[in-house]
């Protein structure tokens, strides 16, 4: 008999789900064994996760039952009994362990997750200091990324007069590229909070800053293969817009530039007319660059924008069921302390006293984006567990 502890057991709803899961992984890897096919393989990663920890809790599950029933079993040796009661505690343990794994395996996965990303920094309250901050968080991403060997092209960088030897950033936009780009930077989506003594500041004073990061999926020029079903021909999917619903207006070129500014019509300025959305992009002296790079833009929040409006809606009738509700990217995530050398995460709940490396890029902003995709993936277990007691309900009262 396996353990009844609720950290070890797991619903028979999700043990379900997770042999479906192995059951299809096995398939496609027998499909893909035969010939290979980008989809399938994509696909066969995405579920290995599931089938392996489902192979780990069964094998956890039959160790404890095992020593379970040695102990259980009055005819048992008791040298043997002895070391059972030893092991017991170790095996549950991992029992416990692997029961996690294998219910956060369980969470679809994002379908963005794949994609290259952009990152879009905009400094929000705090006056000049909020742009100089929205420079140390363009550089603290560049950073990161090439750790990671991402490679990291800016798109768009808009920044405005040096205040002592910053300069002040008005808008940021990092194209990221690399397999799961998206889905490892989308965490990073939200409020950024700094207090710290600004430059400019003679007395001293701790002032409090923001800086606004919107972090979207990249999708190719055209559809692809890649994106399957969601073609950007296709009206019925998010990555579609009627271009008769988009005004384009193009300009010359404003700021500090070079020659061309404000001698060509190079800038490109897009409306999304049913949504309001505008993007501008100024920052080749092409416009035709500039009009592919708005377009990819705006592809982007348009396809964030819709998918945002499911899930919230989602999360409403969740709420609904039994009290769950997401922070949105309007919600402050994280702070960043400079006096206390300190960097907390208003999610997950992790603190770090290692700001410097934080701001570099380092391992410390690796284990706090760890600890938000933990903090995510708990929040998606909650939600399939909602719609879990929803369906229950549903099947009650017919």
């Amino acid at each position: 008999m396996v353990a009844t502890n609720n950290a070890t057991t797991i619903s028979p709803v999700y043990l379900d789900r997770a042999r479906s899961i192995a059951g299809e992984h096995e398939e496609l890897s027998r499909q893909l064994a035969k010939g290979y096919d980008a989809k399938i393989a994509r696909k066969v990663g995405e579920l290995n996760a599931a089938a392996s920890a489902l192979k780990k809790w069964e094998s956890a599950s039959k160790s404890l039952a095992e020593l379970q029933e040695l102990l259980g079993d009055p005819s048992t040796d008791p040298e043997l009994r002895t070391i059972a009661a030893e092991e017991i505690g170790g095996t549950t343990e991992d029992l416990q362990l692997v029961s996690k794994q294998l219910t956060r395996s369980l969470v679809p996965v994002h379908p963005f997750a794949h994609l290259p990303c952009l990152l879009e920094l905009r400094p929000g309250a705090g006056g000049s200091e909020a742009g100089i901050f929205a420079g140390d968080l363009f550089r603290m991403y560049q950073a990161f990324c090439r750790r990671h060997g991402l490679c990291a092209s800016i798109l768009k960088l808009e920044d405005s007069e040096v205040v002592g030897n910053e300069n002040q950033i008005q808008e940021a936009v990092l194209e990221i590229e690399g397999e799961g780009a998206y889905g490892l930077l989308r965490c990073e989506a939200g409020v950024h909070r700094v207090q710290r003594v600004p430059a400019t500041e003679s007395k001293g004073r701790t002032h409090t800053s923001a800086v606004s990061v919107l972090v979207l999926p990249s999708f190719p020029s055209t559809g692809s293969d890649e994106l399957g079903e969601n073609s950007f021909n296709d009206p019925s999917s998010d990555y579609y817009i009627d271009p008769k619903e988009v005004r384009t207006d193009v300009m010359r070129a404003r700021g500090a530039g070079g020659q061309h500014v404000n001698t060509t019509d190079s800038a490109v300025r897009l409306t999304h007319l049913p949504t309001n959305t505008v993007v501008s992009m100024q920052d080749s002296r092409s416009q035709p660059k500039n009009r592919e790079k708005a377009w990819r833009l705006l592809r982007a929040k348009i396809a964030q924008t819709r998918r945002e409006a499911r899930e919230a809606e989602m999360a409403q009738m969740r709420v609904s069921v039994v009290g769950i509700a997401k922070m949105g990217r309007g919600d402050k995530i994280r702070t960043y302390n400079w006096g206390q050398q300190r960097v907390t995460d208003h999610r997950s709940g992790i603190t770090l006293h290692h700001l410097d490396n934080v701001m570099e890029g380092g391992d410390s902003l690796d284990e706090i984006m760890q600890s938000v995709r933990l903090w995510l993936t708990d929040r998606d277990l909650e939600a399939l567990a909602a719609d879990e007691d929803a369906s229950k309900g549903t099947r009650a009262a017919s």
